[in-house]
């Protein structure tokens, strides 16, 4: 099996999770670990929240857009107002290979409100892209730290993927 995880984080909480999915799928097989960095990103966390509430995109380095070799495809974001920060929504629109792929969409967030909102967006961003089957898991900021939670719910959510059973 092969594996990647494309994430974007700004206070820790995202990569943490990305990390503890890295181990899990390590287990498996070949695991990619992709961390997305605007080359536009504010300092100002107020004008990057209103940017990801309009599903603005960001400038990306020169970055695999390709993921058809890959079995598993997860997309990691924080949820700023309601969506899903502007340099993933740049990776979902541009990326392909997706088609018969298993996709896992999981997002870290502080007070739960967005939460539903930001996972629909993501999954409507890549709905065209011919993918066999979404997973889709939110982890409280508050958990993100306590790796026996969140390998336990990993490997919940992901027991009925092909790929990793």
């Amino acid at each position: 099996m092969q594996a990647i995880i494309i994430y974007y984080s700004y206070t820790g909480n995202t990569r943490r999770v990305s990390q503890f999915l890295y181990e899990y799928l390590k287990e498996k097989g070949e695991v990619d670990l992709i961390e997305l960095s605007p080359l536009d990103e504010s300092n100002a966390f107020l004008t990057q929240a209103v940017r990801a509430r309009l599903h603005k995109q960001a400038k990306l380095p020169s970055v695999n857009f390709d993921l058809s070799r890959f079995d598993l495809i997860c997309f990691g974001s924080p949820v700023w107002a309601f969506a899903s920060v502007p340099a993933m929504n740049t990776y979902l629109n541009k990326c392909l290979g997706l088609e018969g792929k298993d996709v896992l969409l999981f997002v870290t967030y502080g007070s739960g409100l967005g939460v539903s909102s930001c996972l629909d967006y993501m999954q409507s961003l890549l709905s065209r892209k011919g993918i066999k089957q979404f997973k889709r898991i939110s982890f409280q900021e508050k958990k993100v730290s306590n790796k026996d939670f969140i390998d336990q719910f990993i490997r919940e959510k992901l027991s009925d993927f092909a790929p990793v059973a």
